[in-house]
């Protein structure tokens, strides 16, 4: 008697109109632009890579010490350092084209004006699938406010971005609100195609001996496992409040935290912290996804979503 072998769960999933072959993504910021990683990770096998944030100029980012961490995650206050738009089209994007995976640039600016410049130029160029906006970037011309922070300047950067481009607009959210899901409909309402979430979490570190604080900028972004129960709350609560896919962040590091964010109704994840780590976080949670599927005879990621 012939047995049938089990079929194949299929892990390709749609952000609007950008498709992944699995959910799987890498987030900005912890992977630098792609090659850092390449040596400890076979990135074609993933859905995607969010590549380091690109501003207009070259950023140099903040003084040392910039990294501290803590029990249970990662401070950092890198200060946005990257090379810029001009040198990542030139030296970054030609190595990124060879993948045979997606391509997502995060972008950052000072300004309104900065955003829809770079978002305008990306557009203009092959082997950019898609494109992140970081929105908890500072607005300079609004006093130093996070754009993130306000949902009628969220929506607007969000509205001035979709003008200038057709790539699939994804914007990344800040933790650091009162209310996240008014953020996320604002830029719902203005044209993105998706939102991920979450930034990370405004914290600090203090040197007892030195009686100082540690980040030679006081404060700095808090990431890792300690932010996943955050994280997750705020994914749920996105999912249920807006039609737009919703893209999970924060503590990802197993196959079983990916599974909760997908669970609760996220479309993707993406990993950060724990690519610092285990530069092969990514393809573990890869494949303890499809082993979860097959053992609980689920053919497709769609249906690991609660109704």
């Amino acid at each position: 008697m012939d047995l049938k072998q089990p079929s194949m769960p299929d892990l390709s999933v749609n952000i609007g109109k950008l498709h992944l072959a699995n959910p799987i993504l890498l987030a900005s910021g912890t992977c630098g632009y792609g090659q850092e990683l390449a040596p400890f990770l076979d990135i074609n096998i993933l859905g995607g890579i969010v590549v380091k944030g690109i501003s207009l100029e070259p950023m140099e980012g903040n003084p040392r010490p910039r990294i501290v961490e803590t029990p249970c995650g990662l401070l950092n206050s890198i200060g946005l350092e990257n090379v810029g738009l001009k040198v990542f089209l030139k030296e970054k994007l030609p190595w990124l084209r060879q993948l045979d995976t997606r391509i997502i640039v995060n972008v950052l600016g000072k300004n309104l004006e900065e955003y829809r410049t770079i978002v305008q130029k990306l557009d203009q160029v092959d082997g950019i699938d898609a494109i992140e906006l970081n929105i908890s970037c500072p607005n300079v011309a609004a006093g130093g406010v996070a754009f993130g922070t306000n949902p009628a300047e969220a929506a607007r950067i969000t509205r001035a971005s979709r003008k200038v481009t057709s790539l699939p607009l994804i914007i990344k959210l800040s933790p650091n609100v009162t209310d996240i899901t008014s953020i996320a409909k604002a830029v719902e309402s203005e044209g993105a195609d998706a939102v991920s979430l979450i930034n990370t979490i405004l914290g600090m570190a203090i040197d007892i001996n030195k009686r100082r604080p540690v980040l030679s900028r006081r404060t700095g972004g808090l990431s890792g496992p300690a932010i996943k129960p955050i994280a997750l709350r705020m994914v749920w609560d996105c999912v249920r409040a807006v039609n737009i896919p919703v893209i999970g962040i924060g503590g990802i590091a197993s196959a079983e935290d990916a599974l909760e964010f997908l669970i609760a109704g996220a479309k993707a994840v993406q990993i950060g912290t724990a690519n610092l780590i285990d530069p092969g976080t990514a393809a573990r949670v890869l494949q303890g996804i499809k082993t979860y599927l097959n053992q609980h005879d689920i053919s497709t990621i769609e249906e690991l979503a609660l109704s």
